[in-house]
């Protein structure tokens, strides 16, 4: 029997027909540019012994206050995913004021869902409460040994936010039933913050239910960069900044990339990662009075070590000093100037994208006769 002959109620004409794409090449959709369209740039690229194995491509916005001063890679339209966390809770500011500070800082994370993980989330909900909570079961993001769990909706990376926002919603008086649809007033408050930075009269393109599913909604690279500036301009209004200050390892845990920056920071960055290949920085600056934002995008999805090094370069030319990720194998990284303003290109080339501890093993150190 052949396919055509299978009978199937997704097929063109059939009931669930339009839950699926009307073609493997996809859509055109006026006003939004895919992938393939995109201008992606080289951020940086792996080389063994000089020849590029590996480029990863992408895009970088830079904005102090409203003003976008650097693009590389093109103004992507991407979702922001949950490297708006900040921004979603900040609805919720004023429920939460009186929440520890571990609460506070897990209500914002996309954690790893180690112990300490779990039991912040637990916390801001009674034991009776905790069937409200509706993330994906999941099981923790990064395991050591052999240790096996059993999926929970705790271990899901966005535990936190979900119980942070049901938290939020009983002391508002919002039915908490249905909390994750975009007809609630968790997302209506959501919007309504995006536009304290982006204008009153500002819509996304497109909604989306995110991996945890929550809507997200599209922005520009630009847009993202506008917005993590502001984080900066409103650091004392609210709770946020301090929070994720406090307890770095809570926003995402061992050897998470924003974790890590957090820390380097010293308490003059905000970073905050976001599902396939987003990273966001919130960046107090003596240059940039406004607030400097800046965000990056990669472009094939998630990719720490990739997004490191290129955050590396980014804070280091700002005078900020965050450590290399673990080495490449026999290969080194090399990070493409565009990622920066041309005035920090000579910075730039003195930040080494190695360690003394990490010689070149990918050649031998005489010269080979062929």
């Amino acid at each position: 029997m052949s396919s055509k002959e299978i009978p199937s109620a997704v097929r063109e004409g059939k009931p669930g027909s339009s839950m699926y794409p009307e073609s493997s090449l996809g859509e055109s959709i006026d006003g939004i540019d895919t992938g393939r369209e995109v201008d992606w740039e080289p951020l940086v690229d792996y080389r063994r012994n000089g020849v590029s194995e590996t480029t990863i491509h992408g895009a970088v916005a830079w904005a102090h206050g409203d003003e976008v001063i650097h693009s590389f890679g093109g103004n992507v339209l991407c979702y922001g995913r949950s490297m708006m966390k900040p921004f979603m809770l900040k609805a919720f500011t004023e429920e939460l004021n009186d929440a520890t500070w571990e609460q506070k800082a897990i209500s914002v994370a996309s954690h790893n869902g180690d112990t300490e993980h779990v039991a912040a989330a637990q916390s801001l909900l009674s034991e009776e409460e905790w069937p409200l909570m509706l993330t994906p079961l999941d099981v923790p993001l990064i395991q050591f040994g052999r240790q096996v769990r059993r999926p929970r909706r705790w271990y899901h990376t966005c535990s936190g936010e979900h119980s942070a926002i049901l938290h939020g919603c009983r002391k508002k008086g919002w039915n908490r039933a249905g909390y994750t649809l975009p007809s609630h007033q968790v997302f209506k408050a959501y919007l309504e913050q995006i536009r304290t930075y982006l204008g009153t009269e500002w819509e996304p393109l497109r909604i989306a239910k995110d991996g945890c599913g929550l809507p997200t909604v599209s922005n520009t690279v630009a847009e993202l960069a506008q917005i993590y500036a502001g984080l900066v301009r409103d650091k004392d209004d609210d709770w946020i900044w301090e929070a994720m200050v406090r307890h770095p390892d809570l926003v995402g845990g061992f050897n998470r990339l924003d974790s890590t920056i957090l820390k380097a920071g010293a308490g003059r960055v905000i970073a905050k990662e976001g599902a396939d290949g987003l990273l966001g920085l919130a960046i107090e600056h003596e240059d940039y009075p406004k607030g400097l934002g800046v965000v990056i995008k990669i472009a094939h999805g998630w990719n720490s070590q990739a997004t490191w090094y290129v955050a590396r370069a980014v804070l280091g030319v700002l005078g900020i000093d965050l450590r290399n990720p673990y080495p490449l194998h026999r290969q080194k990284a090399f990070i493409v100037p565009g990622i920066v303003p041309q005035k920090y290109v000579e910075t730039l080339s003195k930040i080494d994208t190695w360690d003394e501890w990490d010689p070149d093993k990918d050649r031998w150190t005489y010269d080979i006769e062929v």
